[in-house]
């Protein structure tokens, strides 16, 4: 069991969301700030389910990270990129469109596409997710990503 009362696991388990501007040199960057909560997702039916926050993790746990932005001033379009922590394995995002890294961050692609050595990328290779927000939707001011996982 992985208590995230732990401090070093809480940090391995909180997102360290990194936000790239992508606006044009004219317009001012983008001011983001993020916060997340993990939670863990409990089946009791097929088509019933609860998300409960996380307090213990235990291996093989079904989680919900929710990731929060927030814009706080700037113009154009962002990027959000996510380290996963080690100790989660990606299943999918809610949101469209997402490219993963299975290299600590140096390249990306979508699942599928990813090759490691001869085979190609699985979902528990992912080290990184990254979404683009179009600069309509960043005009929103707010919004959420969500993204399952498993605890190794």
């Amino acid at each position: 069991m992985v208590s995230i009362r732990d401090r070093s696991v809480r940090a391995s388990l909180c997102i360290c969301a990194g936000i790239a501007g992508l606006a044009t040199p004219a317009a001012a960057a983008p001011n983001i700030a993020t916060d997340s909560a993990v939670f863990v997702e409990h089946r009791q039916t097929n088509a019933l389910r609860s998300l409960e926050p996380a307090t213990d993790l235990s291996r093989g746990d079904r989680v919900v990270t929710i990731l929060r932005w927030y814009r706080l001033g700037g113009d154009g379009d962002f990027t959000i990129t996510n380290p996963l922590p080690k100790a989660i394995s990606y299943q999918k995002s809610t949101r469209s469109g997402e490219l993963v890294s299975v290299d600590g961050g140096r390249t990306w692609g979508r699942l599928g596409q990813l090759r490691i050595g001869s085979r190609y990328a699985t979902p528990e290779d992912v080290t990184h997710v990254r979404w683009r927000i179009s600069a309509r939707h960043a005009a929103s001011g707010s919004g959420q990503i969500a993204y399952r996982g498993i605890v190794r």
